[in-house]
């Protein structure tokens, strides 16, 4: 993972503010200023955008609230900006990080607020002012959540171990998701022009299993601008994988380093029955799926089967990897990454959109079966395996 330190100041940049917007968009820059109340340092603000597979990141101490970054991006896309009052830095800030995930794009963007990042105030960009009307058309589905949320937060632990109860919210979370599925095909449809229409249609895969029926004639009804952009080609190049990474076709090959640091190839283990697993320690989803394969590697390991495990965790944090994998059980699996997040290269191999993903591969190395989850997984290997 390549990393680059961008250059910062803390003080509003003059010189960039005369520069023309139709300019600094043709030329890719960028400039991102802010306040955060008064603060003073040792209070610190962190950029973190990954692009390309580089990760750059810097920071600025606050000077009578005041911060700002430059620079150039690429393309447009999410970042992140998180505040640490104490300057203690961003593997220090825990889970309650203060921060604001946004785009960034070509453009003089600003950030405010009196209190603190999580609620600042975006002003100059056409993308994040999209992006905030997305989100009020998906709040119906945040509702769901947070009604589903207090619920649970109230219960008590008895009440936690009440199947009806956790059957019940169940329901209720399955309902809201398919919910938001339906509110982001509606938006797709009613606002192709809108700069996030793209992002949109990204997250609709994500709940879709990339159900290209579904999602082709949602790509096709957008503006050729839209289709050509960087992230519309790109989706249309996921698209294409989804067609040919299918049940039938040979697993493409891919190496990464286990935890110890070694390499490892999916082809190392041609002659075996290998269940191909995409996860990370940060995604809910996957660890509630955690369970069930490592009931199935237990019941099947003696039947030339293994777990191949590749991790979408992020740069820096391979304790929250290994910590995950402790926690959940899953030390005799074989596991990888390249800790890029979602620039994993074999995610990008293989075209994944969202996680827990997964592929059933024979000796051969052909794909036997995909997206395996609960019962089903157990169901495949017993149809596959031989006794």
């Amino acid at each position: 993972m390549n990393i680059r330190i961008v250059r910062s100041r803390t003080l509003a940049l003059v010189a960039a503010a005369i520069i023309p917007a139709a300019a600094m968009a043709q030329e890719g820059k960028f400039v991102l200023k802010g306040r955060i109340g008064k603060l003073n340092a040792p209070a610190t603000v962190y950029f973190d955008r990954t692009e390309d597979g580089e990760r750059m990141l810097d920071s600025a101490v606050l000077k009578n609230g005041e911060f700002s970054f430059s620079g150039t991006t690429a393309e447009p896309g999410l970042m992140m900006i998180a505040l640490s009052k104490d300057g203690k830095g961003l593997q220090n800030m825990g889970s309650g990080m203060d921060r604001k995930i946004m785009y960034l794009e070509p453009a003089t963007i600003t950030l405010s607020s009196e209190t603190d990042m999580a609620s600042a105030n975006i002003k100059g960009s056409k993308l994040n002012a999209a992006d905030a009307e997305y989100k009020k058309h998906l709040q119906p589905y945040e509702d769901q959540m947070d009604a589903i949320n207090k619920v649970w937060g109230s219960a008590t632990d008895e009440q936690r171990r009440d199947t009806a109860l956790t059957n019940a919210l169940n329901v209720k979370f399955r309902k809201a998701l398919a919910d938001k599925r339906g509110l982001i095909k509606s938006f797709i449809e009613k606002n192709p022009g809108s700069p996030v229409v793209v992002f949109a249609l990204q997250e609709l895969s994500v709940h879709n299993n990339m159900d290209l029926a579904e999602l082709e004639p949602l790509f096709a009804s957008l503006p050729a601008h839209q289709q050509a952009s960087p992230a519309g080609k790109r989706f249309a190049e996921n698209m294409h994988k989804k067609k040919t990474i299918v049940i039938g076709a040979v697993a493409p090959d891919f190496t990464q380093n286990d935890l110890a640091g070694k390499p490892v190839s999916l082809s190392d283990f041609r002659g075996k029955y290998v269940f191909l697993d995409f996860w990370a320690s940060w995604c809910g989803p996957c660890r509630a799926e955690n369970p069930h394969v490592v009931a199935a590697y237990k019941k099947f390991k003696e039947r030339n089967f293994l777990v191949l495990s590749v991790s979408l965790d992020q740069p820096g944090r391979k304790d929250l990897w290994e910590e995950a994998i402790k926690k959940d059980g899953l030390e005799d699996f074989v596991h990888v990454s390249d800790l890029k997040f979602w620039n994993n290269a074999a995610v990008k191999l293989y075209g994944i959109r969202g996680v827990p993903a997964n592929f059933l591969i024979d000796p051969q190395g052909k794909i036997v079966a995909k997206d395996l989850r609960g019962a089903a997984l157990e169901e495949a290997l017993t149809k596959y395996l031989p006794q």
